[in-house]
């Protein structure tokens, strides 16, 4: 099995009071004094405390085009994921020459080369890496780039791979777009990157601790994890429910309401047909890593799976301090878990994020010890 052995999320310097940027959003977005006041009620609900931001919170009124947008977008969330991967490979003890494969997601910004290769030359990454990017996979990216290194690994056991998410949700914003769903977004979504070093299981890195005379295991984090299983599931019928309307102006958010019921009803059942297959059940599983989508889904998930609040916690915590981070989201709640948890070594931790599509991706791991 793959483990993960470094997960390290990183926020934009610009950091900012909930109510400062409503206070600054808000003429952009919802001029009319009555969407407005719908504005600051969605923000003040949306569980977030403050948010971290790509650019200064003045120079969002400039940016009105898809092109300036997703310029800003390549030169700082280059730079960004840049950080979180410098950062992830000294929390492994490894260098950039050790990692033979590369998955990027990002659903906030496009790049040709993609942001891989970008990468690639910053970090000095070997011409010979595997690379997978990926877009459209949105706040599921996270969990779904994670199972698909897993895969990987699986057929290259000895691999080192990178898994780097950049998100800066920031720059979707919609200038004049009051509906309800881009209201909703523009007091939701924050900036962010991060960055996961995963290893096969023949890799020196997989075994808890190392063996005389092999490189020692330096990650930052108090405990890795061993990816046991992973699960995609696609609902039908759902494909108006979530995503991006690309227009001249960006990305334009398409939001369902519907969304927490439709996690409500399918849920379960999906978990349960992961744990099953490893002799478990909901209830043995101690760990909960849930993407934070916001209170609405956070809550979904905690009520579908009959979860207490407790197992939510860095949910809440991730939501609060930086926002839905989309795809890096659930990296970072995996970073917080990961560091704080005090579970028992070798019992069960279910990660999950949920997409476009709709879908749900979900990672089946075992937390080791400290």
């Amino acid at each position: 099995m793959s483990r993960v052995v470094a997960v390290e999320p990183i926020l934009p310097e610009h950091v900012y009071a909930q109510e400062m940027i409503t206070a600054v959003v808000g003429p952009l977005v919802a001029p009319d004094p009555a969407r407005t006041a719908v504005l600051r009620r969605l923000h003040a609900s949306a569980g977030v405390d403050r948010r971290h931001l790509a650019l200064p919170l003045e120079e969002y009124a400039g940016l009105g085009s898809l092109g300036a947008a997703n310029a800003v977008f390549v030169r700082e969330g280059t730079l960004l994921a840049e950080r979180a991967c410098r950062r992830a490979l000294a929390a492994a003890g490894l260098v950039a020459a050790d990692v033979d494969h590369v998955f990027a997601t990002s659903v906030t910004g496009i790049a040709a080369p993609s942001l891989d290769v970008l990468l690639a030359e910053r970090l000095g990454l070997r011409s010979d890496v595997r690379r997978t990017p990926s877009f459209g996979l949105g706040c599921a990216g996270g969990a779904g780039g994670l199972a698909r290194v897993h895969d990987h690994l699986l057929g290259r056991p000895r691999d080192v791979s990178l898994l780097v998410s950049v998100e800066l949700c920031s720059l979707t914003l919609q200038h004049g777009d009051d509906s309800t769903a881009n209201l909703v977004a523009s007091g939701l979504f924050g900036d962010g990157a991060a960055a996961a070093v995963v290893v096969g299981a023949m890799h020196p890195l997989a075994r808890p601790t190392s063996a005389p005379g092999e490189r020692p295991v330096t990650s930052s984090l108090r405990r890795t994890a061993k990816v046991l299983d992973t699960r995609s599931r696609l609902y039908p019928g759902t494909t108006g429910a979530l995503g991006w309307e690309v227009r001249d102006t960006g990305f334009a958010i398409v939001l369902s309401a519907g969304l927490p019921d439709l996690l409500r009803a399918h849920l379960l059942a999906d978990v349960k047909d992961l744990l099953a297959e490893h002799g478990l059940t909901p209830a043995e599983v101690p760990t909960w890593v849930v993407h934070a989508g916001g209170p609405r889904v956070i809550d979904a998930v905690r009520d579908a799976l009959g979860l207490s609040e407790d197992a939510v916690r860095e949910s809440r915590a991730s939501l609060a301090e930086a926002g839905n981070l989309s795809s890096a989201s659930v990296l970072d709640v995996l970073a917080r878990t990961l560091t704080r948890s005090d579970a028992p070594p070798g019992s069960p931790a279910v990660l999950m994020a949920f997409g476009p599509g709709v879908s749900c991706e979900l990672v089946l791991l075992q937390l080791e010890g400290r």
